[in-house]
């Protein structure tokens, strides 16, 4: 069982940088893949970016790429998405996931944060 918590969401103005953390305990995080998702009002959850035990490997969503950076610290059990550039469809809940699986981590994970709100005005 691992429980994670994200933090860093909030208020921003078109073009502007939040940086999203999110903490994990419980059992060896280092042994989980990694990932990030959001949820637009109304819309499904879908997948933002993910990352491997080790950081060695990332993907993202085309929608991100190259505005968006996820990281880990296995030190500090955080994982955390960089997001510059941002848009106003950029607004949504975003959640931490993690899964023993990298392959897994970014379809159907077994472990959910409560997520952070992300707001981008224009």
């Amino acid at each position: 069982q691992v429980q994670l918590v994200e933090s860093g969401g909030g208020l921003v103005q078109a073009g502007g940088s939040l940086r999203l953390s999110c903490a994990a305990s419980g059992r060896a995080f280092s042994g989980y893949a990694m990932a990030w998702f959001r949820q637009a009002p109304g819309k499904e959850r879908v997948f933002v970016a993910d990352i491997s035990v080790r950081g060695a490997s990332t993907s993202y969503a085309d929608s991100v790429k190259g505005r968006f950076t996820i990281s880990r610290d296995n030190a500090k059990n955080t994982v955390y998405l960089q997001m510059n550039s941002l848009k106003p469809e950029d607004t949504a809940h975003y959640y931490c996931a993690a899964d023993p699986s990298y392959v897994g981590v970014g379809v159907n994970p077994n472990y959910w944060g409560q997520g952070t709100q992300v707001t981008v005005s224009s």
